[in-house]
């Protein structure tokens, strides 16, 4: 079974063409601009067996196109990639687009066999100095960058996608640094620049908890500007959602 958070169809913001997302439950991250706080604890989903997921799926595949999918989100899929493996299988089977979007932290031979199933990983890094990243996710980026270098060596596709927060992840040398290391990664095919927002606030006074970036202010358009234009330098296809 499979612990779901919840469900978007048409989604057009999370992989290529319209998408059927399924949002999972539990993430070992603690972003603190995270969205989805309720999300988070690995318990609260609606425990779901695969099927289910995967007669959605192939009951949307005429909205889907040439392009379109289903994406598997979170909170962070990975977590039950083993429980994932015969769901990414029968999709495959069906001929249905397979997005896997991760912070790309969790490594076993689970993970590795569901990223071999997958037709684009949207790979989440969240900041590449080290200090940095942990200060904002509470959490180590190195086998983030590690699944980076996997992919890439395996010639998986990916999206990196990089959240901007003023103070936190907008600093030129971090985003250079990045760009450095994996502006020769043939198997990156975009950049997403994700503008930060506080769209989940009120989860977190629902919730009871304190959001700790209410001072933070959101993203000015000179400010994506400028972070565009960084990374331009160092990958071909960089695009602002």
């Amino acid at each position: 079974m499979i612990s779901v958070h919840s469900y978007e169809s048409m989604g057009t913001f999370d992989g290529p063409g319209l998408r059927l997302v399924v949002f999972l439950q539990g993430c070992m991250f603690r972003c603190l601009y995270c969205a989805n706080p309720d999300t988070l604890e690995r318990t609260g989903g609606k425990l779901t067996s695969p099927e289910e997921i995967l007669e959605m799926a192939v009951s949307q595949k005429a909205f889907f196109g040439k392009k379109g999918g289903i994406t598997f989100s979170g909170g962070e899929p990975t977590l039950q990639a083993e429980e994932l493996i015969p769901l990414f299988q029968q999709l495959k089977d069906n001929g249905i687009h397979i997005c896997l979007d991760t912070n790309g932290s969790v490594w076993n031979e689970h993970v590795e066999k569901l990223l071999s199933l997958t037709d684009l990983v949207l790979l989440d890094i969240k900041q590449f100095n080290p200090d940095r990243h942990r200060k904002l996710t509470g959490c180590s980026n190195e086998q983030t960058l590690r699944t980076a270098a996997w992919l890439n060596a395996h010639n998986r596709p990916m999206w990196i996608r990089y959240v901007l927060v003023p103070g936190y992840s907008d600093f030129e040398k971090d985003i250079r640094d990045l760009g450095k290391q994996l502006g020769n990664y043939s198997s990156v095919q975009r950049i997403e620049i994700l503008p930060y927002h506080k769209l989940g606030v009120h989860k977190y006074e629902a919730m009871g908890m304190e959001y700790q970036l209410k001072e933070v202010k959101e993203n000015t358009p000179g400010q994506l500007a400028s972070a565009q234009k960084l990374f331009e330098e160092y990958f071909t296809t960089v695009v602002t959602n």
